[in-house]
Order: C-alpha cells, then sequence, then structure tokens
C-alpha cells in the first residue's frame, strides 16, 4: 500500500489512563512522523471529543498511540469494530488479556511460556505466606496497569502492606510476582518478525518508572551483546508469547534472563511507546528501519475485527 492509500487518519492520544503524558508524547511523535510522510493525520484524544466523532469527521483509518485502561484494554477497540474503522495493534480480546498481568501469566504457563512464579493478592491474603512461597526480593504491581505505575521492589516482608496499597490504588488485582535478578530485556514485534533484542541497563536494578521517564542513567543497548544463538531463541520465545494472546500487528515484549540464561516472560504491550527514544523506534532503527517508516508498516498493518 502507498503512503497516500490510508485516506483520513485519526491518531489517538492522551486519553483517559494514568499513561496520559506518555500516550501524548507517543501520539505527537507519531502524528509528526505521518505528517512528513504525506500522510493525512490528525490528533484525536477521546478524552475531549465522544468515539462517534471518529466517524462524523470522515477518518478511514486510526492509529491508535494511547497508552493503558481505554486505550490499550480493548475497550476503544470494540467501539472502533463496532464502527467498522480499521485500527492499528491486536484486537479486543488480545488487548484486554494483555492488558491482564495475571491472566497472561496464566495463558503462558498453560502453553510453557516461561514466565517468573506469582500470587494474585487481595485484603485477606497472608503475605508471611506469600513471602515464603515466592521468596524475597518481590515485585509487587497492578495487574492491569502499565509504564510500571505503582510497581515496587519490596526486599523486606514488613514493606509488603505499604507496597500493596500502593498498587491497590491503581487496581483491585494486585499481583506479587517472584523477582527474577538478571538481564532486562525486550524484544519488539513488527507484522511476523522479532525485531532485534535491546538490553536495559538501570541505576537501581529496577526498570521502574523512574529508570523510564525520568532517570538519565538508564542505558540502553541494541544490539544487545548476547550471543546470537541466544538472540533468536529469546526472539522465537517472544514471537510465541505475543501470538499465543492473540496478538496482531506489533507490539513489544519484556523479558527477563536471569544469571544462568534462562529466559523469563514478564509481560506484552500491545500499545508501546513511540517517541523517537522509545524502544521499539530503537530496535527498528537497528534493524534498519527510520521511525517514519516503522509508523507507516504499523499503519499498514491496521485491520478491522
Amino acid at each position: 500500500m502507498s503512503r497516500y492509500d490510508f485516506g483520513k487518519v485519526a491518531v489517538l492520544l492522551g486519553g483517559r489512563s494514568a499513561e496520559r503524558e506518555i500516550s501524548l508524547r507517543s501520539g505527537r511523535a507519531v502524528l509528526d512522523a505521518l505528517c512528513r510522510q504525506g500522510v493525512k493525520a490528525h490528533p484525536f484524544d477521546p478524552s475531549e471529543q465522544p468515539m462517534e466523532a471518529l466517524l462524523q469527521q470522515g477518518f478511514d483509518r486510526v492509529h491508535i498511540a494511547l497508552h493503558g485502561r481505554y486505550g490499550e484494554d480493548g475497550t476503544v477497540q470494540g467501539a472502533l469494530e463496532i464502527m467498522g474503522l480499521p485500527y492499528t495493534g491486536s484486537g479486543v480480546m488480545a488487548s484486554a488479556l494483555a492488558m491482564d498481568k495475571w491472566r497472561t501469566k496464566l495463558l503462558w504457563q498453560a502453553v510453557g511460556i516461561s514466565t517468573p512464579r506469582h500470587a494474585l493478592l487481595d485484603a485477606q491474603s497472608d503475605l508471611d505466606a506469600v513471602v515464603k512461597e515466592l521468596g524475597l526480593p518481590l515485585i509487587i504491581k497492578p495487574s492491569r496497569e502499565g509504564s510500571t505505575i505503582g510497581l515496587t521492589k519490596v526486599t523486606a516482608a514488613r514493606d509488603l502492606p505499604a507496597a500493596c496499597a500502593l498498587a491497590a490504588k491503581h487496581d483491585r488485582m494486585v499481583l506479587a510476582e517472584q523477582f527474577i535478578e538478571g538481564m532486562e530485556l525486550t524484544v519488539g514485534i513488527l507484522g511476523e518478525i522479532a525485531l532485534p533484542v535491546v538490553r536495559i541497563e538501570t541505576a537501581s536494578g529496577l526498570y521502574d518508572y523512574q529508570a523510564k521517564y525520568i532517570s538519565e542513567d538508564t542505558q540502553y543497548f541494541c544490539p544487545s551483546g548476547l550471543s546470537a544463538a541466544q538472540e533468536q531463541v529469546i526472539q522465537e520465545q517472544a514471537l510465541q508469547a505475543h501470538r499465543v494472546l492473540g496478538c496482531e500487528g506489533w507490539g513489544r515484549v519484556d523479558v527477563m534472563l536471569d544469571k544462568s540464561g534462562q529466559p523469563y516472560f514478564l509481560e506484552t504491550n500491545t500499545s508501546p511507546g513511540m517517541t523517537d527514544h522509545s524502544l521499539v523506534p530503537m530496535a527498528a532503527k537497528a534493524a534498519g528501519i527510520s521511525f517514519e517508516n516503522l509508523v507507516l508498516r504499523i499503519l499498514e498493518l491496521a485491520h478491522v475485527g
């Protein structure tokens, strides 16, 4: 498809989630890149106007640059399907599944994809038993939130209640996850291809919100420094992890590689960050794909239902 065949394109950005500000940055970068390529792209913030305005304003296709709830969890995807508008990324079911880290883990475990041991917590949970089962440190996080919002690394049992309370502010489903010490990796997916692996190094040893968006000490390496054989295995497993959730189009799979070389898959992101400093564009660049060509390719992969 020529870049001139997309018609009028809406770039969905902003939204109502806790990741609104990050989505605005992604959306502006996508919008600018599409416009530079001659695409008739326009911003559309669903927190400021109703979704049916997409039809009223004559849009033909939608690039979703929303992150988190109401954008990455199947809700917007369902609305777009009802309107018959092609949209980027995964469909309703895959988006909802991938947003739910607990159910993602259950599905991955069922097909033999390695993921950290975990427990779902509520107000009645025996936290001492959780520590005994999973050990310390623990990662405590909301099950259905993105950008590591509400995430805490707990190294002492006495800090668990506060970590759970923080996570519960963002989601009634709170996940306790075995901490995997090792190398933080991420694999971008574009169509049926796994992009080069990106290795992440943080000053704190934890890739949390601070490390992602605030710290200037976080380092990214692509090429990752892994052997070609090891990188290929991780790419193949990331593709499987992506596909088993029913994901389509594009996305990003986050992985921890422990000190023995065993990969543990953490989550799949169906609408990852898309600024020119984000991880999928970084991996695409290493594969010889410019930011402009990346956003065009994602738009080409848009689908209805």
